[in-house]
């Protein structure tokens, strides 16, 4: 498990091993979300290279009445 420290002015640093495993580069952009008492680094993406990410979704999924109000 990695761990990290706050500084004084509020900054982390990632982990080198996370950095490699996510392929993180200097300069790029993360999204940070908050649920409850966790918090999330997630990478964003140009919508150029999100095209085709659901390719291979059924999109035969059919939602029930109560769900559409």
């Amino acid at each position: 498990m990695n761990a990290v420290t706050v500084s004084p002015k509020f900054q982390v640093v990632i982990p080198k091993a996370i950095r490699e495993r996510t392929g993180i580069s200097p300069g790029e952009k993360l999204q940070i979300l908050s649920f409850d008492d966790r918090i999330e680094l997630v990478r964003t993406r140009r919508m150029r290279e999100m095209r085709g990410f659901l390719r291979g979704l059924d999109p035969s999924f059919v939602r029930d009445e109560d769900d559409r109000v």
